[in-house]
Parts: C-alpha cells; structure tokens; sequence
C-alpha cells in the first residue's frame, strides 16, 4: 500500500477509529478503544508498543496506517528555568518549532500550526521565507506527545503561539482542539487551550461557533489602523475595528477572557503617544493586555524597547485602569525569537550540505 493511501490513525476521531477498526479492519469495537488509549493516552511512537494487541493486529495496523511520529533533532535546555525548545522534524523533512515552559501552575507546550507563516509581521522571524505548508492535525498533536516523551512529564496547558496563523489552519487545528481534550485521550481541558491570532476576522467568528472553550489571543501589537499596518500586512486585509468587533463578539458569545498580545519595538509603538492612544483603545474593547518585549531578528531593523521604557509604558496604563502584564522571558539563554531557531538551523544545514558539495 502506498503511503498516500495509508490511514493517518493518529488524526482519527474516536467514532472514525472505531469504524476503521470493525469496518477496515474486520476487528472487534474494543479493540479501537486500546488503539485510541496507545495513541492519546500513552503518546505511542510505534505500533510495537501496543503490547495488549495481537501481532497480527499490530501487523495489520502498520501495513494499513500511518503512524506520524515527529523526531527531536535538536533540543536547547536553558540553564535558568529549565525551558525546553525544540527542533521536530515532519515526516516529509520539514523542521518546525516547539517549546515547552515550566510555570509554577504546571508545564506549558507552545505548538506551531505551519511550516513558516504567510502573514508576514515585520518583528516576527516565522515569516522569512515564507508559508511551506500546514502542519496536519497527528502532526500538531505529534508536537506535544513527542515533548512529553522526551522530556518524561506532562503538560497542563497548551497555547498555539508558535510557528504560523492558527486561524489560517482551522481544519487541521479544530479536530486538534477535540483530539487533545478527549475522553479516552489525553483529557486536556479546553479551557487550558490558547489560540492566538494576528486578526483573521473570518477565523475568529467560526471559532466562536465551533470551539467556544478555548482562549482567544490577540496580536495587537499597535493601538491604531495606520501604525498597525506599519507591522502587520494583514492590517491591509482586515481592519482594526472590524478586527475587534470580531474579537468583543467572540467574547460575548463564549464568556471566555481574551487576551491582546502587545510586542513592544524601541521608537516605533512604544511611546507615550501609542500608550495614550492604546488606553482610550482599551476604554472601548477591554481585555487583559501582554506586554512582550520583542526578540531582536537580525534581517530586521527592529529592537525591543529598554527596559525602563516598558515599564514606563505599563505604569502609564495601570494608571489608567488597563489590566496588563509583562511576560516573563523565559529560556533566555537558550536565545530564540519565534521562527529565530529554525532558520538558524535550516541555514547551518544548508551551508554544511554546500561545503560537502563543494
């Protein structure tokens, strides 16, 4: 069987496995119930695993399915907080990132959704280069699954903040959504789920419909139309009020608190002009605020505000009666904007492949 017409198990539903398994399969249902436990419960890399499975049914099963299993090629340990980031590889060779953060509430996993990004934010590495692909829905479990296995503990939360547009990938993201907080699976609350986005209007209402549980993010990261589309191309696309009335309708309708992300960039959106006129925003569509000061990209011209400014920034909106809060850095020695680690590696890679060649 070619490996395009294999079964990716790993996506399946829990009804869609069950059909597989007595249907495809010609087994009885509870096998489909082990099946699911050794995939979503146990994080198995292999069909040998399945040690409670007959051979013969572990042999049907790999001539059958496809098994996505991401490999660590490279795993960066921080010294300070015990931060965990990590190069997978795709099934196909393509590299992404993944991050695994220690709070005092438990470990937190930040996943990308896609190989690169297509939104092209000026401050933000995913983007050089450019969208590859989307990462499919085993591939996004994969992440998390592979982390725990490599690191041996769990994680509590989930936010998808790395790599890629979330809300640009829905139909890989929302079974996602429903595989990791499964009865019979892994049994993440969805409330422990966060999905950030740069403002994909469309994007923000069907998640409202169809995943109404999780946590919505934001990235703001300016307080006006024009200084937004400074930095983000999608500014072009979607308006910030039609952005925020999709945001104030997500939050109407699910009850849930959404979060703004705010990237602070030295002399571009991080004066007392840009706080002034992000509080009087804030007056009008209310949310806890991030603080985030930006990651230096060496392609870019852009360099995150002193220290005595961001601070200067957030007492001006205290002041003001804005709920905000600086993100802790986290991994600090084990440098690495969002997208900074994998192309560092992609071209390190490439520059080795062209030595050999030479």
């Amino acid at each position: 069987m070619s490996a395009e017409d294999r079964t990716d198990i790993r996506a399946l539903s829990r009804e869609e496995l069950k059909s597989f398994v007595t249907e495809s399969l010609g087994e009885k249902a509870f096998r489909a119930d082990q099946i699911y436990s050794w995939l979503h419960e146990k994080y198995a890399a292999s069909f040998d695993e399945m040690s409670n499975l007959s051979k013969d049914l572990r042999k049907k099963l790999a001539d059958r399915c496809e098994l996505v299993t991401l490999k660590p090629v490279k795993v960066y340990v921080s010294k300070i907080d015990g931060t965990r980031k990590y190069l997978m590889q795709l099934p196909d060779g393509n590299i992404i990132e993944s991050v695994l953060m220690r709070y005092d509430y438990g470990n937190t996993a930040c996943v990308s959704c896609q190989v690169g990004c297509a939104m092209g934010c000026k401050f933000c590495a995913s983007a050089i280069g450019g969208l590859t692909r989307d990462l499919r829905t085993s591939e996004i479990l994969e992440e998390v699954y592979a982390m725990m296995r490599e690191s041996g503990e769990r994680i509590s939360h989930i936010v998808m903040m790395g790599c890629g547009e979330p809300l640009q990938n829905l139909d890989q993201v929302i079974p996602f959504i429903e595989l990791i907080s499964s009865e019979g699976g892994y049994h993440l609350s969805k409330r422990n789920i966060t999905v950030s986005t740069c403002g994909i209007v469309p994007g923000i209402k069907r998640l409202a419909e169809e995943e109404p549980q999780v946590t919505l993010a934001l990235s703001l990261h300016a307080p006006t139309q024009e200084k937004r589309r400074e930095l983000m191309p999608i500014a072009n696309k979607y308006d910030l009020e039609e952005v925020l009335n999709a945001c104030r309708e997500h939050q109407q309708k699910t009850g849930r608190r959404l979060t703004y992300e705010y990237c602070l960039v030295s002399g571009v959106n991080d004066n007392n002009e840009e706080a002034r006129e992000l509080i009087a925003l804030l007056d009008r569509y209310p949310a806890h605020l991030n603080l985030i000061p930006v990651n230096p990209v060496k392609e870019r011209d852009y360099t995150r505000s002193d220290r005595k400014d961001i601070l200067n920034f957030k007492k001006l909106l205290e002041k003001n009666g804005i709920n905000v809060t600086i993100r802790r850095e986290i991994g600090a020695d084990i440098d690495g904007a969002c997208g900074q680690l994998r192309k560092g590696y992609l071209e390190s890679a490439e520059g080795s492949e062209q030595a050999e060649q030479s």
